[in-house]
């Protein structure tokens, strides 16, 4: 890694943290609440009756009973993992049809790329 990427990354990391901190340090002593209940609130507001969900959760009704937290949880991360899992693999497929690209530039100019 060259000293022009190091300071790149590092500039990036401290970016990260801002975002991620600072509506904490902006905002101190604020609730942050989840979307589902804002939405509903704001639909409340808007229409002057109280907002009633279009259906029911499919794991919700199947277990007879809300989800635990817990599990939530392990689902939103098993979600996450999927996801990084696919971005990580078209970003890997880019980078080395780039390097490919530029060992063979002849290749490439015959397949089109």
């Amino acid at each position: 890694m060259t000293k022009q990427n190091k300071k790149l990354v590092m500039i990036l990391l401290i970016v990260a943290v801002l975002l991620v901190v600072g509506p904490f340090i902006a905002m101190r002593g604020a609730e942050f609440g989840g979307s589902d209940d804002a939405g509903s609130e704001m639909i409340s507001e808007i229409t002057g009756t109280d907002y009633e969900p279009w259906f029911e959760p499919i794991l919700e009704t199947a277990i007879g009973g809300e989800l635990p937290g817990e599990i939530e949880s392990l689902i939103f991360c098993i979600q996450t993992g999927i996801g990084v899992g696919i971005i990580a693999f078209l970003m890997g497929k880019f980078m080395e049809r780039k390097r490919l690209m530029t060992l063979y530039p002849e290749i490439a100019q015959k397949e089109g790329m």
